[in-house]
């Protein structure tokens, strides 16, 4: 990287950011009080609060959303008639998952093999340090050259709205020009990416019910409906033989025109198992960012361990579908609820609750914000261009804040690239990466300050 006020700033500051993640990472901000005490969340909130206020951060507040969580909001105001920029992060992470499966504690920053392990580090705390880093830069570099929003978000993994219903609520309070979501990740290291579409997401939970009660296997097994068989054949209509989606009514052709993601690279990244083909048809880019894909995230029946010979009277699993843009998420929803319906068989009762929804979303990469941001992360990263990729994820808030400010041009950035494992264990964030995306970040307020002054 070459050698600027900025970057040399940021250079000197990693030690102090590495310090913050530590502290930050330490909150099991879990947002789900049946697996984690909600003071955990609410410390880590007041440490992101203390954070702003000590940056100078006027009006910092601790909101409390409609799901019962804390997303905290700050602003820095800059020169008059500057242009606003909102940064987004959030500061509630996945849980652990199996912590036999870290090598180090999920909760204790750890640094092994030049990455930084924990869970949070990548998704999304550094983000929140990421953002942190680059406007300590900006202000040691003769300051702020906009004004800036922070909103720190208390419950993304969940997918429970509590932000979204808020700012449709109080839409004035994060109105912006611009606004940079730091919860995306590059391509991969050292390849600077902004991400141009995100899938939504349809979250149902279908629950079987045959008997009135568990039945002896050998007694009744045979001519009694088993309500796990009937989920398993249920489960089984949602892919098709070679494992694409099919949700019927539900078209998965669509084909991705940029940036393709080579299989093997893939399959290396994804850790597949040698011999163990690839679900889906078309490229790997088609499958993962522009057509729907279904998974099952959870079966509630009786485990191995402990298990008696019966014929199941109940059985229930969760289904994510990830909606691909183009694709309205309620009509998905209503889509799925459909093929589950009609494919339960025997006669059984079904019953299908949605969960959770997500608008997929498609940026705008042809505005004066993405020629900005593409100007700083060539200077970031000397020899690369931004290149611009789709996720399969989601990011709810971000439909939200389209459709509240339409006006505005929506960037997504940050630190979850491959190697990062966000959502599984071992979670890692290459402080590289943390130390160029800040450095980036400052650029991009600079090159987008002189695009123009508000209106």
């Amino acid at each position: 990287m070459p050698s600027t006020p900025i970057a040399e700033t940021v250079a000197a500051l990693m030690p102090r950011a590495k310090e913050e993640l530590t502290e930050l990472v330490a909150f099991r901000s879990v947002a789900d009080e049946e697996q984690f005490p909600r003071a955990e969340c609410e410390g880590a909130a007041d440490w992101v609060a203390d954070a702003l206020r000590g940056e100078g951060f006027q009006d910092v507040a601790l909101l409390d959303t409609p799901d019962g969580t804390r997303s905290v909001y700050g602003y820095l105001p800059g020169p008059e008639g500057a242009r606003t920029v909102l940064l987004y992060a959030h500061y509630d992470v996945q849980p652990p998952l199996d912590e036999a499966a870290w090598v180090t504690p999920p909760f204790a920053l750890t640094e092994r093999d030049g990455r930084w392990y924990g869970r949070g580090a990548a998704d999304c705390k550094g983000g929140f340090i990421m953002h942190l880093l680059a406007l300590r830069a900006l202000k040691a570099a003769g300051g702020v050259p906009v004004h800036v929003k922070v909103i720190a978000e208390g419950s993304e993994e969940q997918g429970t709205g509590g932000l979204e219903r808020y700012a449709e609520a109080h839409p004035e309070l994060l109105r912006s020009d611009a606004i940079v979501i730091g919860d995306s990740g590059n391509f991969r290291v050292g390849v600077p990416t902004v991400t141009a579409t995100l899938r939504g997401m349809a979250m149902a939970r279908l629950t079987v019910d045959t008997l009135a009660g568990n039945l002896h296997s050998g007694q009744f097994g045979g001519a009694a409906p088993d309500a796990l068989a009937a989920l398993i054949r249920v489960l089984d209509s949602l892919r098709d033989e070679d494992g694409s989606t099919t949700v019927e009514g539900l078209a998965n052709e669509a084909v991705w025109p940029g940036l393709q993601y080579p299989e093997e690279e893939f399959r290396k990244d994804a850790k597949v198992l040698d011999g163990v083909r690839l679900t889906g048809s078309g490229t790997v880019a088609d499958r993962i960012w522009a057509r729907p894909s279904v998974t099952v995230i959870g079966i509630d029946c009786p485990p191995v361990v402990g298990a008696t010979p019966s014929v199941q009277a109940s059985a229930r699993a969760q289904i994510s579908l990830r909606v691909p843009p183009g694709v309205d998420a309620a009509e998905a929803m209503k889509l799925l609820a459909a093929h589950l319906e009609r494919h339960v068989p025997w006669g059984a009762r079904a019953r299908v609750e949605q969960i959770g929804e997500g608008q997929p979303f498609s940026a705008d990469t042809s505005s004066p914000a993405y020629q900005a941001m593409a100007e700083a992360m060539a200077a970031a990263y000397p020899g690369e261009q931004m290149q611009e990729a789709g996720q399969g994820g989601s990011i709810p808030l971000t439909n939200t804040l389209g459709s509240l400010y339409p006006e505005a041009e929506i960037l997504l950035i940050g630190l979850s690239e491959p190697e990062a494992q966000i959502h599984a264990p071992n979670e890692s964030v290459s402080p590289e990466e943390l130390e160029r995306l800040a450095v980036t970040e400052a650029y991009f307020l600079q090159n987008y300050a002189r695009t123009a002054t508000a209106g």
